[in-house]
């Protein structure tokens, strides 16, 4: 027997994805469904089946407990370093996904006009031919370039592979331009390295931590919402900047509730406090970093009376903060937040929060900024040679200069107007466009300027209901996925493998970019007959045995060697800037045009009557992923818009009342609840993002609470890298009576 066939035969027995019992094609009655995930505890099980969550982009490891076929329970992985035997509220209720009586399960081709969401059901073969047959005549007649993927989850790996033998560079994630882009070019610029996914923060050993706008605890991130009780249960002590009292907050020493959109100037503040009260890492600053002198010279203006003018904070809580951090040092951290696209200034912002920690000197200490390091996983061996291509279409020349990855924004951009050369198909794989990119309007005008749009996803989501051909795809519970070696404290090789059996007509996206491949001519990109295959021969050629193999497929992890965590005293650490040293006065901005320190500029503010808007996330939810999922709408139904108490008072509202919630440019959603509360500022009103879906498929979501995309019809372009500032939108509020 080749150790191909062995391999991929032990792969299926031992993950439990052959032989389960499955039943196709109906989901689980809602009553079971519930007394089954409620908490999810562990039912009596056939068997427990490690595997990888999708219910964010965390990537925990998970129990599926199986039981008669059907996945009554999931669980927390004791083996896999980011659950720790731990998941999130989200993870716990991924059965609500898994059988969602909504759920895709039988490809579909559209028989009405474009957003009309009509379709015929259609068997793989049609809808396979179909997308072959649309993606081949936009090569032929505009070039492969003239393809752009469009992508979120781990299983869109496979769906880059296609690309990539097509010879379009057109891919892109959202989670770039329209999240942590800017947060990874201000550390690039300074320390000359990004942050990754998970970050290398080290909160259980911090002695005080800064939260700039970002709500741990409400954001979901399961091993750093760990990390963040660990440190707190340590004595950490707590700065939380935020319009918003948010959980956080509430473990905070100090709440600064700062006037939305000056956040730059508060960490400007610090940074010439930090120099002025000689605070800073002396030593580690004379050692590590470069342009000291400038940076304190241009700093130098922003005092705390100055500072206490344009964000509301009082000088002697800036001093305090401060001094905080500083007291600490270098066991202190400004957290770098996540989803950082706020005012268009982000990546300075960053660049901001990347130079109070240079100052503190917590690069590679204790309670800073950890040294990670990844598991050797060898790379697919044998394919092609990638056809020559033109440059990707989302920026023109001299534009964004300090991306690194390419704009889901700027190829919608690429396909309204044809520059630098014409889109016309996309490949949508997991992504609702319609809410995750600004301005859904811009996007709709994009999808009608399209040959083609094909959609691969779980749910009808709104943006299927524009797609020319959509074809379901299995869950995270249902299909293997490629192997996982991220960046972490502890490198690991994690293995997504399925439970059960895809429900339904639901395949794989594996499967399905194999059989396109098949129908394009680019067979060779995928030389395997399974993933498990794949799986093989890249560990094989990592070095890794077949005891190894037998682990990882048993336990859902394998675990290595790591680095170390922390660089030693005196350390000659080769940062990867342009001086190899950490960067406090950038020579690279100021070569390109721009400021070399950030400098704040005060941005727009809203009008009488009018709040800024903003907008976070649930510790229920996953974006607009989740809000049809049963057993998560249980226990957050639908999102509220957050009132300052008095301001409601004065509009005539309470907690309770309904709103319609309308922008600058007349778009508006709704009816959405009211939350009158003290615990936020005046200015602004705040929404869970996520709710308010417009899609008929989804019969949980449809219409329930507010719609925060479609009050975005504004946003400000980072110049740097070309992130989309979302917080620059200003909105009113209208009773609707009972």
């Amino acid at each position: 027997m080749s150790s191909r066939e062995w391999t991929r035969r032990t792969f299926l027995q031992a993950g439990g994805a052959c032989g389960v019992g499955a039943t196709l094609g109906s989901a689980l009655p809602l009553g079971l469904l519930d007394a089954a995930a409620r908490g999810s505890v562990p039912q009596a099980a056939d068997q427990v089946v490690p595997t990888v969550c999708e219910i964010c982009f965390w990537k925990c490891g998970v129990n599926a407990h199986v039981r008669d076929g059907r996945v009554v329970a999931l669980t927390g992985n004791p083996h896999h370093p980011l659950s720790r035997g731990k998941l999130c509220p989200r993870g716990t209720g991924g059965l609500g996904t898994l059988y969602d009586p909504d759920r895709l399960v039988k490809p579909q081709i559209r028989v009405g006009e474009r957003g009309s969401e009509q379709f015929r059901e259609a068997t793989w073969e049609e809808a396979l031919d179909r997308t072959a047959e649309g993606l081949r005549k936009v090569a032929d007649e505009h070039g492969p370039e003239a393809i752009a993927m469009l992508y979120h989850g781990a299983g869109g790996s496979f769906f880059k592979t296609l690309m990539k033998g097509l010879g379009s560079p057109n891919v892109a994630a959202p989670s770039y331009a329209q999240c942590r882009g800017p947060r990874e070019v201000g550390f690039e610029l300074t320390f000359g390295e990004g942050l990754g996914s998970p970050e290398n923060l080290d909160i259980p050993n911090a002695r005080a931590l800064a939260l700039i706008g970002s709500h741990l605890g409400e954001n979901m991130h399961n091993t750093q919402v760990q990390d963040f009780a660990e440190g707190l249960g340590k004595g950490m002590r707590l700065i939380v900047v935020d319009p918003r009292f948010s959980v956080a907050a509430g473990k905070a020493r100090h709440w600064l509730p700062i006037k939305p959109g000056t956040d730059l100037a508060l960490l400007l503040g610090w940074v010439n406090l930090l120099i002025q009260e000689e605070w800073y890492d002396k030593a580690f600053v004379r050692s590590q970093t470069v342009g000291f002198d400038q940076l304190a010279a241009e700093v130098a203006r922003y005092t705390p009376t100055a500072v206490y003018q344009e964000t509301g904070i009082r000088p002697e809580l800036l001093v305090a903060s401060a001094r905080e951090l500083a007291q600490a040092a270098p066991h202190a951290l400004v957290h770098p937040g996540r989803h950082v696209t706020w005012y268009g200034d982000d990546a300075q912002r960053s660049r901001a929060i990347a130079l109070v920690n240079a100052l503190l000197g917590n690069w590679g200490k204790p309670g800073g900024f950890y040294m990670s390091s990844n598991a050797p996983l060898a790379a697919e061996a044998g394919l092609p040679a990638p056809p020559e291509h033109r440059p990707a279409a989302d920026r023109k020349e001299g534009e964004h200069l300090f991306a690194g990855s390419t704009l889901a924004s700027g190829l919608r951009d690429a396909t309204l107007s044809g520059e630098p050369y014409p889109i016309k198909s996309w490949l949508v794989y997991g992504s609702n466009l319609p809410i995750v990119l600004p301005d859904p309007r811009k996007t709709i005008a994009a999808i009608q300027e399209l040959d083609f749009l094909v959609a691969i996803d779980i749910l009808p989501a709104e943006i299927c209901g524009w797609a020319d051909v959509v074809l379901p795809e299995c869950t995270y519970l249902e299909r293997h996925d490629d192997l996982m070696a991220p960046w972490f404290r502890e490198p690991f090789i994690a293995l997504r493998q399925p439970a059960v059996e895809p429900m339904g007509d639901s395949k794989p996206g594996w499967w399905m970019a194999k059989e396109l491949a098949k129908r394009l001519g680019l067979e060779a990109w995928f030389p395997w007959e399974h993933p498990v295959e794949l799986h093989h021969d890249r560990l094989a050629a990592s070095g890794y045995g077949a005891e190894q193999e037998r682990e990882l497929v048993r336990t859902g992890v394998l675990k290595t060697e790591a680095g170390p965590m922390y660089l030693p005293e005196g350390s000659d650490y080769a940062y990867g800037t342009p001086s190899g040293k950490i960067e406090l006065w950038s020579q690279q901005l100021a070569d390109a045009g721009f400021d070399p320190v950030p400098v704040y500029r005060r941005p727009e503010m809203p009008g009488p009557g009018q709040f800024r808007l903003l907008s976070g996330r649930a510790p229920v939810h996953t974006f607009g992923r989740t809000t049809n999922n049963r057993v998560l709408l249980e226990q957050f139904p639908e999102n509220e818009v957050w009132v300052n108490r008095a301001v409601a008072a004065d509009l005539g509202l309470k907690s309770g009342d309904r709103v319609l919630v309308r922008n600058q440019d007349d778009a508006e959603t709704g009816p959405i609840l009211v939350k009158a509360t003290e615990r936020i500022r005046t200015d602004c009103v705040y929404m869970v993002h996520g709710f308010g879906h417009t899609s008929k498929g989804l019969r949980a979501a449809r219409g329930r609470g507010g719609n925060d995309a479609a009050l975005i019809t504004r946003y400000a372009t980072d110049p740097l890298m070309g992130g989309t500032g979302m917080n620059v939108n200003f909105v009113t509020l209208e009773k609707v009576e009972a």
